[in-house]
């Protein structure tokens, strides 16, 4: 196993794990906050496909696939405190986009060598991710550490744990 194989590794298994916990999931429930002042799950899933886009796009320049339109502009800082659920993408939208990231981050860390991973990052990503390895290599862990909060909706919702 080389380095790709075991960092995909770990996409792959925070990808399957983030599935089962939006999987039953509505529309509605994703606009639900674990408590007060959390974010709601809607805004946490378009902040990580923002990310997932933003990082990798900064250690390999166009290479992932585009957001869609104005995208971006219904995940930032400011529109985290909305509960308006228009302002937001639906579920399906959600999961297609995470999808078609999740699809370039694979397709540009399959293509990385092992200095491409080595290389350095641009600031300010190499305040938490020094290398491009680094920031593959994060990319699941920042998705599980989200997906504990959505836990704690679903506990909220009465659903029984998944693992």
């Amino acid at each position: 196993m080389n380095s790709r194989d075991a960092i995909k590794l770990g996409l792959d298994m925070a990808q399957m794990c983030c599935n089962m916990y939006l999987d039953d999931m509505t529309d509605e429930q994703l606009m639900l906050r674990p408590t007060e002042g959390c974010n709601h799950t809607n805004w946490q899933l378009g902040h990580l496909i923002c990310s997932d886009n933003n990082l990798v796009n900064a250690i390999a320049a166009g290479r992932m696939p585009a957001l869609p339109d104005g995208f971006a502009d219904r995940y930032t800082k400011e529109t985290a405190s909305s509960d308006d659920a228009s302002a937001f993408c639906t579920k399906a939208e959600l999961l297609a986009a995470a999808a078609e990231q999740w699809a370039g981050v694979a397709a540009v860390l399959a293509e990385m060598s092992d200095q491409d991973l080595d290389a350095p990052t641009p600031e300010p990503v190499n305040t938490y991710a020094p290398t491009a390895g680094a920031v593959f290599s994060m990319l699941g862990s920042h998705w599980m550490m989200h997906s504990g909060q959505w836990v704690v909706v679903r506990r909220q919702l009465g659903r029984p744990p998944l693992f």
